[in-house]
């Protein structure tokens, strides 16, 4: 399954720089002691340094740090998603339900809550890909209303991600078709309207 980072890339990129840091480290401690150290030191070092990376990577936090620094060098990697979104279900022409949903991704995962005055949905399972230059996201999720006389559902959308120009400002659109198990058809939109991963955005 694709992941937001390519992990095989992130453990490539952590045994490289562990190998670096533990040599560095055995030069640095070798002349500061003015001694030579068995090069087995090498060894008993690298799995705390690789244990250090894999923290910091997999850490939210910093890695939207990371992911902000390879983005200014690689335009066309995964955007970052995480923040507070307001949109739409469009059930019909004439019904759509105002709808809110909050985004939480890191490296390996994206996880999404969308909230309306009448349910709300929870994130069985998400994979962001990329085809054909497009960046998209499959969706599938469970459905609780509101009114507990109400069956729970599940339901799926394909995401497109676009970028739009609003007021000189750009801002990030997710929109798809939406199909559920109680066999209904419809339309969802949202767009990011802060990158805060904290928000409260339940009706009830």
């Amino acid at each position: 399954m694709f992941r937001v980072i390519d992990l095989r890339f992130v453990l490539k990129f952590i045994a490289i720089i562990t190998a670096f840091v533990s040599t560095f480290t055995y030069e640095m401690a070798r002349e500061y002691w003015h001694t030579d150290l068995p090069i087995v030191k090498v060894f008993s070092i690298a799995p705390w340094i690789a244990a250090g990376l894999f923290l910091i990577l997999t850490t939210d936090t910093t890695a939207r740090l990371i992911w902000k620094l390879i983005r200014k060098f690689k335009k066309n990697i995964f955007p970052d998603l995480n923040g507070t979104w307001e949109g739409e279900i469009i059930v019909s022409e004439t019904l759509k339900i105002p709808a809110r949903a909050l985004i939480k991704q890191s490296l390996e995962e994206v996880r999404i809550d969308i909230h309306t005055e009448t349910s709300k949905s929870i994130t069985l399972e998400t994979t962001p890909t990329i085809e054909y230059g497009n960046n998209r996201l499959y969706y599938l999720y469970r459905s609780i209303p509101k009114n507990p006389e109400w069956d729970e559902y599940q339901g799926t959308t394909t995401f497109d991600i676009r970028k739009l120009q609003i007021a000189q400002k750009e801002v990030l659109e997710l929109s798809g078709v939406y199909f559920t198990s109680r066999k209904t058809v419809g339309r969802v939109r949202f767009r990011q309207i802060s990158r805060k991963t904290n928000a409260d955005v339940s009706f009830y």
